[in-house]
């Protein structure tokens, strides 16, 4: 009965919070859907802390992706979305969240809210780094080489993207503790959901999702550099993700594998973040 009452309670939330975004154009109407799907999943199988973490994702990336929107439309074209976000991408930032949440339910077990913390740092320091990157003075590095690479390209790092792909994932991880600490003071399992009444396992949130956010985020980049699906656009006359130009015209595939799209990166990228973080917390949590 707890969990149908948590999944309606998700459906209502995530169906409130998915309309406002698409009212401030943060979502598509596509997008909502995938909103709610993912929402209503976290919320119902994880509980509200894990909600709130996904909700605290969507309102910072978003907010994000408005910071000097201007500045970043030319140096980002070559992304394959902007910053409304579709059905797709929607799934492939929170359904990693979403499917490990129907584990926990499923069994619940502490390190499976690690993963997800890692999930979900993933996500956002991703996202960070995206928007955050681009505005880096210096010019990006290929992650596989070094070699110097324009703004926008696939697989390209910079000190100021990797200080901000940590900065997103530890948001995440301090957001997680606080949900779960309040939790606690009104009343639900709080701490016991780290498998501890100490706040000493609890505390390891913030470097889970720090690490965990990092090591998807360097994976996303990686998998960006050799095996991402890049295309050639003639009309822009440069490389990019998009399969089909914003006028219409159908792109031409350069290198990579047709089938891996963002979308796909972001999804597996996440589940490398939430497999590191589960390593981290089961190899600290047993010292």
């Amino acid at each position: 009965m707890q969990v149908l009452l948590q999944l309606g309670s998700g459906l209502i939330f995530s169906a409130i919070i998915g309309f406002l975004a698409y009212k401030r154009r943060s979502l598509s109407k596509s997008g909502v859907l995938g909103a709610i799907i993912t929402g209503t999943l976290i919320f119902g199988f994880g509980g509200w802390p894990w909600g709130m973490v996904l909700i605290t994702f969507f309102v910072l990336s978003s907010l994000l992706s408005k910071y000097q929107a201007r500045t970043k439309k030319n140096l980002a074209e070559k992304f394959e979305k902007g910053s409304q976000r579709d059905l797709w991408q929607a799934m492939a930032n929170g359904g990693m969240g979403a499917l490990i949440a129907v584990i926990y339910i499923l069994h619940p077990v502490p390190v499976l809210l690690a993963a997800f913390v890692g999930a979900m740092g993933t996500v956002n320091a991703d996202t960070w780094a995206t928007e955050i990157g681009v505005l880096s003075k210096r010019p990006p590095r290929l992650i596989t080489t070094g070699k110097i690479v324009e703004i926008g390209t696939s697989g390209g790092v910079s000190l100021l993207g990797t200080l901000a792909t940590l900065a997103g994932g530890l948001i995440i991880g301090i957001s997680a503790l606080l949900y779960i600490a309040l939790d606690q003071v009104l009343g639900g399992p709080g701490l016991a959901m780290t498998g501890s009444t100490q706040y000493g396992q609890a505390l390891l949130l913030p470097l889970i999702g720090a690490l965990g956010g990092l090591a998807g985020s360097l994976t996303d980049s990686f998998l960006g550099a050799t095996v991402q699906a890049i295309y050639y656009s003639t009309v822009r006359d440069k490389e990019t993700e998009k399969v089909i130009d914003p006028d219409g015209t159908p792109n031409q595939h350069i290198r990579g594998w047709q089938w891996l799209s963002n979308d796909w990166v972001n999804f597996i990228s996440s589940g490398a973040g939430a497999l590191v973080s589960a390593l981290i917390w089961l190899a600290l949590t047993s010292l």
